[in-house]
């Protein structure tokens, strides 16, 4: 009998050689998980953050640390948006707390197999946990091989344009929030519609963003919440005022990919789905239908593992890709502008949210210039650490 030392069991420990040691040693791989934690990660917001369907008012996330057999540590964060598909904090931690007690042993470098049962033992709404896990497990392993996730991914780029956005809320305000996004020296505002007031509502704030940022490109978001009827007496005042804009993103129910068809042949408009494309199959789904020409990529919706495979799909229907995001620290936006630079090919982000959040417990992540998003200096993981290293 060989002695090994084994951290997890805090001594000298004899195992076997042989056939019984073969089948004891992934155990003790580097990359080993050796402790979970999950916590709850509220971050208080500048202001509420409106879309047609509600307001967050504090991004309630989650947190996921995992601490590997070499002592390296990943981090991973989970964004639930009740509004956007009805997943809630309390949820999200409760699923990732079971997931903790299985965890330790497995191997950090198996996340794909590790997130597919954690998804095969989840209600459907996990996508928010499930990129946290995920999250957590591919930045320890990327920093315990000493990569960074954007190399992880492919090595593409390091570089991507992102908008940022105006709520929903009054035209004073929309067209405040416009100011100050041209002087941030962002280039595209991605604005919110199909909020409270209706169409005439949607119309003067448009209206004040066109005086406030007469030479910004808009995207149009209007998170599934318009009706057929609304969405043509929008688009038909729209270009009374002169407004074409870059993208309608999801104006329509995320079922309606007839109606989603006909408005981009109504308006000759280019047409991304959020909402209607969480998965590789609804890609097909959208692209048999003709119902978008760009779809919106959020690592929340269905995981990491999940998004590569959106992108494959997208790619091969010939769809063009958007990054986006739930309301996120820079940790989760940090790996979402991994993911798309690494893999290169989106023509549109939209990872401004860190922006909105009134504090930022993290230091490192991606950096931000004007409208230019960078992670060439990220060399390890995600590249975000706790802003006061405790956790």
């Amino acid at each position: 009998m060989d002695p090994l030392l084994d951290p997890r069991l805090g001594g000298l420990q004899f195992i076997p050689c042989g056939e019984d040691f073969n089948r004891m040693a992934p155990a003790l791989h580097p990359t080993s998980i050796r402790r979970v934690r999950v916590a709850p990660m509220d971050i208080p917001l500048l202001a509420p953050f409106g879309i047609s369907r509600g307001t967050l008012a504090l991004a309630a996330n989650a947190l996921v640390t995992v601490e590997l057999a070499d002592g390296t540590v990943g981090r991973g964060e989970a964004a639930p948006f009740p509004a956007f598909n009805g997943e809630t904090q309390a949820g999200t931690l409760d699923l990732l707390a079971r997931a903790a007690n299985w965890l330790e042993g497995r191997d950090a470098e198996d996340w794909k197999g590790i997130g597919t049962e954690f998804r095969a033992s989840s209600p459907p709404a996990c996508g928010a946990a499930l990129c946290a896990l995920e999250t957590a497990l591919l930045d320890a392993a990327s920093r315990s091989r000493g990569v960074s996730l954007w190399r992880h991914f492919g090595g593409a780029g390091t570089e991507l344009e992102t908008d940022m956005t105006i709520t929903t809320g009054t035209p004073g305000e929309a067209a405040q929030a416009a100011k100050a996004i041209v002087g941030r020296g962002i280039r595209i505002i991605k604005a919110k519609v199909g909020g409270a007031g209706g169409v005439a509502a949607d119309l003067a704030r448009m209206a004040a963003i066109l005086e406030a940022a007469p030479g910004s490109p808009l995207i149009l978001d209007g998170n599934a919440g318009l009706g057929r009827e609304g969405a043509s007496e929008l688009a038909a005042g729209l270009r009374t005022l002169g407004i074409r804009p870059l993208l309608l993103e999801q104006w329509l129910s995320k079922d309606d990919l007839d109606g989603m068809r006909a408005l981009g042949a109504e308006t000759g408009w280019t047409i991304a789905a959020d909402e209607s494309v969480a998965t590789a199959a609804d890609v097909r789904k959208v692209a048999r239908r003709g119902a978008a020409q760009v779809v919106n990529i959020k690592l929340m919706k269905d995981g990491v593992s999940g998004a590569l495979d959106v992108v494959g799909a997208a790619r091969e229907e010939g769809l063009g890709l958007m990054i986006g995001g739930n309301v996120e620290s820079v940790l989760a936006m940090s790996t979402s502008a991994c993911f798309a630079a690494g893999l290169g090919g989106f023509g549109y982000a939209d990872l401004d949210t860190p922006l909105f959040l009134a504090e930022n417990p993290f230091q490192g992540g991606y950096s931000l210039e004007g409208s230019r998003i960078s992670v060439a200096h990220i060399m390890q993981g995600h590249g975000v650490l706790p802003a006061d290293l405790l956790l």
